[in-house]
């Protein structure tokens, strides 16, 4: 079956989607670096790395069903932060727009009965509900050193500890 016109846009859109969200995660990543926060950084570049594997899914998905990729233009992502907290809740912000954009690729596959597509969007519904539940982790601990420095960098050790998942 072929791609429909709908689900091959949608697509392409979330391509893009995926691109910006891995520029935002390196710009946190960015952020952090300057405030001296290698471990949070490194978390944030490893997020970066992951958000663009997402996008070569959907494109890998595309190109495999004889459709066309589209690469389109990638907004330039926030740069400053006044705080880790603040750039978590960014992070967990820009994630649940995530979700709801894979919720309505979901709904618009099952309407076009691609079930291919729909097969692909499951493993990022999945992968969704992890995604927020990591950085409402993140968020939670980090309101609990709430101004501690030194709890700040106890956390930035453990964060710098993050393994990539597969």
């Amino acid at each position: 079956m072929e791609v429909s016109e709908k689900v091959r846009k949608g697509f392409n859109k979330q391509i893009n989607a995926e691109f910006y969200a891995s520029y935002l995660y390196l710009s946190m990543s960015a952020y952090f670096e300057s405030e001296g926060l290698k471990g949070f950084a490194g978390w944030m570049r490893k997020q970066a790395e992951e958000e663009r594997e997402h996008a070569m899914k959907f494109y890998k998905h595309l190109v495999e069903r004889g459709s066309r990729v589209e690469l389109t233009q990638i907004d330039g992502p926030k740069t400053e932060w006044k705080s880790a907290l603040e750039a978590a809740q960014d992070a967990l912000g820009h994630e649940k727009k995530v979700t709801k954009m894979i919720h309505d690729l979901v709904v618009m596959s099952e309407g076009e009965k691609d079930y291919a597509a729909n097969n692909l969007l499951q493993w990022f519904v999945d992968e969704q509900v992890e995604e927020e539940e990591q950085t409402r982790d993140m968020i939670k601990k980090i309101e609990m050193v709430d101004k501690s420095t030194s709890g700040l960098l106890m956390l930035d050790k453990m964060f710098g500890k993050r393994v990539k998942e597969e």
